[in-house]
């Protein structure tokens, strides 16, 4: 895997060809959880996929994580790597960075795509993160604790009805990644809880385009209709049987409206 040294190392996986998608990873992951969009998305677009700060094979640079530090972040990689401005994708924390890149940096980015994500961290949030960083010290794994306790608010009941061998499958393939460190986690899930976006959607200016799974009760739909009304330039989906990630659970219809949507940005811009 390719690294750039920027504040810090980070780690990345290049694919594809076209005009570059940085693809940003949620909780608990690294680049390789967008593995089922770059197949397609690398088609037609230079796929960069990051490891951010604490996870896969970048660094663990000290002190606090914020989601406005991990948006600075991505944009010092960008700068390092010499690329002016890119399409920005990303699910929950993946998201919630995107959406402060465009807020903090609007010429960086071509195109936002945010999937199951929100703008300020509430009560329900907050308490439910908190449980996760008390699995990940008990159980003083990373892996496990997402497949134990977080792997039941990314996917339906149906799916685990329908489908046991799909989630057996994905939860090998989440303890054959990297190992994040139990700390690294923890300081992760502090950005979660703290991440605030709310005073500066009204700063965002790129096309945008939301989604949400239908029973998703993590960043459920509650953030939805705000998000589309302060980003101006913004369109809502809603994905019908999904939980919190879509990207899993419905990979061909997810794939295909996330490329619809990218590929009509990408024209707009080459025009």
């Amino acid at each position: 895997m390719p690294k750039m040294k920027a504040k810090f190392t980070m780690n990345y996986d290049q694919q594809g060809s076209g005009q570059p998608l940085i693809l940003i990873p949620y909780l608990g992951a690294d680049h390789a959880c967008y593995a089922f969009q770059v197949a397609e998305f690398g088609k037609r677009f230079t796929c960069i996929s990051i490891d951010l700060r604490g996870t896969g094979e970048s660094d663990s640079p000290e002190g606090a994580y914020s989601t406005e530090t991990l948006a600075d972040d991505v944009v010092d990689f960008m700068e390092a790597l010499g690329i002016e401005s890119a399409h920005m994708f990303g699910l929950s924390l993946g998201g919630a960075v995107g959406m402060w890149i465009a807020a903090k940096y609007p010429d960086k980015v071509r195109s936002l795509s945010i999937h199951d994500t929100w703008t300020k961290s509430d009560l329900f949030v907050r308490t439910l993160v908190k449980g996760w960083q008390g699995t990940a010290k008990a159980l003083g794994n990373v892996a496990d604790a997402v497949v134990s306790g977080i792997f039941p608010w990314c996917f339906t009941p149906e799916l685990y009805a329908a489908k046991p061998e799909y989630i057996e499958a994905l939860s090998q393939f989440v303890h054959s990644r990297p190992v994040q460190s139990v700390e690294s986690f923890v300081r992760q899930c502090n950005a979660v809880m703290e991440h605030d976006i709310e005073g500066q959607l009204g700063k965002i200016v790129a096309p945008t385009q939301i989604t949400y799974g239908e029973y998703d009760l993590v960043t459920s739909g509650r953030f939805a209709e705000p998000m589309r009304r302060e980003i101006r330039n913004s369109e809502l989906f809603v994905f019908e049987g999904c939980a919190h990630a879509p990207i899993y659970e419905k990979v061909e219809e997810f794939n295909r409206k996330a490329l619809e949507f990218l590929q009509g940005r990408a024209a707009s811009r080459a025009a």
